[in-house]
């Protein structure tokens, strides 16, 4: 029975060839700078609009809720 343990293991690693290429860093490539501000607007609006239906749906709850405890405690 032989016995196999970390005296067994290969020491030798091998390097990949394109050495170059890791070195340089990873980016994303765009063609420009610049930023579209009509870009940026529908996406302010979008996210805004989203946060005013939240808070309308909440606000009405708010008041459906207060209605409702309004006429229990009336009766």
């Amino acid at each position: 029975m032989s016995n196999k343990g970390f005296a067994d293991n290969q020491t030798s690693i091998e390097t990949p060839n394109d050495i170059g290429v890791a070195e340089k860093p990873l980016t994303n490539k765009t063609t420009s700078g610049r930023v579209d501000i009509n870009v940026l607007k529908s996406k302010l609006q979008e996210i805004e609009g989203k946060e005013f239906k939240k808070n309308t749906i909440i606000l009405s709850i708010l008041i459906l809720a207060l209605g409702v405890l309004g006429i229990y405690l009336s009766l």
